[in-house]
């Protein structure tokens, strides 16, 4: 959540003497008077399919800062570790069973650390705070390592087949296959051993109302996820209540999916080039046709929009299109603010990236197999705090679940890490069990909130 601080009122300036008036050396300026910091450098990333490395761009200048190589990545193959550091899962040339994940610093060019997962990464995430990086494998399984030693925690045969993206939202990972299915990971119950064996199936939820390969997915405000598809449709579902809410169909098969973090609009990239502005709460019944959700189209690209990204305030729209261009829109006007060009080959990732301009430990290459035995105590689990879970003016479900949190936290949980120990200890009830259940009920009041707020979706 952002938290907004009240904005001090200026000081009042003294007038400006006259031009001869000669200023007293002893008065040094006053530190209120200096000029403000320069915001923090964003850049626009972009990757290729071929092997043409990962141009960054200034977004305020246009400016080409460096280019990181070699890389060649297919798409949801590139992620930013927390802002710290770059990864990117390499797209084997021959299509082959092997395939490396490279690490990239951000003033260096050239590959920092290489890794050699078991099988090549078709997909890949990292969550919020860089602790964790998890990776779909191109046989169905997924991987999840932990940053700082680059221990596999954790393995598990997920899809039929190759898993092509990943989502998070708080402790809930959603992963789409080439197979047409979702499925919605508990990371609690994935990493601890007891839950594991005590659960009906290893998935909470598996979806699989989409005909052909699920192409991208997003996670919103109030665990909702909306996933795209070559079937023509964007699905919106409830994590919270395991179902599918509406499916919208488009004239062309989808490849990416962003979310306005200010509204309930999202974009879409069609295989046609256009990028589809689309409301998420259009009453399908009363309109008769779920293309009634299609609000207009932005189109500037020649070929199909691969990537989409959103900035974090909503502002911007990046995408990356098989025609080797990136474009910057401004959407507010939903006009073409920047245009970059690729070197060469299809553009497959883009991301909207603040570099954070730290000095790393040492990076550790991610292992193959699990540590000693190939058993790891379950010791904790991720927790993210989702980067899209913006308040909703009027909403207080989501102080309602803030303060939850806060509750949790005096259990000994943690906002990113939860203790696998409060499972059981000593014959203790089960704590973790009664807060996700719980926790859960926000969640679904929470998405009725989210629902109520949508106009068309409200009685007449």
């Amino acid at each position: 959540m952002r938290l907004s601080g009240k904005k001090k009122p200026c000081p009042h300036l003294p007038r400006r003497g006259p031009p001869n008036l000669e200023i007293s050396e002893s008065l040094n300026p006053s530190p209120l008077l200096m000029a403000p910091p320069p915001p923090p450098k964003q850049l626009v990333l972009a990757a290729s399919s071929a092997d043409a490395g990962v141009a960054a761009w200034d977004l305020r200048t246009g400016a080409e800062e460096i280019r990181y190589r070699p890389c060649a990545s297919r798409p949801h193959a590139l992620a930013s570790v927390a802002g710290r550091f770059l990864a990117a899962a390499q797209a084997h040339p021959a299509g082959g069973n092997s395939s490396t994940v490279h690490f990239y610093l951000w003033d260096k060019p050239q590959v920092a650390v290489k890794s050699f997962p078991a099988e090549p990464i078709r997909a890949l995430l990292a969550d919020q705070e860089g602790s964790y990086l998890i990776g779909g494998g191109s046989n169905g399984n997924l991987f999840l390592w932990e940053v700082a030693s680059g221990e596999l925690l954790h393995t598990w045969h997920a899809h039929y087949r190759a898993v092509k993206c990943l989502s998070l939202y708080d402790y809930l990972l959603v992963s789409g296959s080439e197979d047409g299915s979702i499925k919605v990971w508990d990371l609690i119950t994935v990493l601890d051993e007891q839950s594991r064996l005590e659960a009906k199936t290893p998935y909470l939820y598996s979806f699989n109302q989409h005909a052909l390969p699920v192409t991208d997915i997003a996670c919103f405000l109030g665990a909702i996820a909306v996933s795209s598809s070559e079937d023509q449709t964007c699905k919106i579902w409830s994590l919270s209540e395991g179902r599918m809410l509406r499916s919208i169909s488009f004239p062309t098969s989808i490849d990416s999916v962003a979310l306005d973090p200010r509204s309930h609009v999202f974009y879409v990239g069609g295989r046609d080039g256009k990028i589809y502005v689309t409301a998420m709460g259009v009453d399908v019944s009363s309109h008769g046709s779920d293309e009634s959700s299609i609000l207009g189209a932005l189109d500037d690209h020649s070929k199909a929009v691969t990537s989409l990204a959103s900035s974090t305030d909503g502002l911007l729209l990046v995408s990356g299109s098989e025609d080797g261009n990136v474009r910057v829109w401004d959407t507010r006007s939903q006009q073409v603010t920047r245009k970059f060009k690729h070197s060469q080959g299809p553009v497959t990732n883009v991301l909207i990236v603040t570099p954070k301009r730290v000095n790393l430990p040492p990076l550790h290459p991610l292992r193959k197999v699990c540590s000693a035995n190939g058993e790891v105590e379950p010791q904790s689990v991720i927790l993210p705090r989702p980067e899209n879970d913006v308040p909703i003016p009027g909403n207080r479900t989501s102080i309602f679940v803030e303060r939850y949190l806060d509750e949790f936290q005096k259990y000994g949980g943690s906002s990113m890490l939860l203790d696998s120990a409060l499972n059981t200890h000593n014959g203790a009830p089960n704590q973790q069990g009664e807060w996700r259940g719980k926790y859960l009920e926000l969640q679904d009041l929470f998405v009725h909130e989210v629902l109520d707020q949508m106009p068309s979706l409200r009685n007449p």
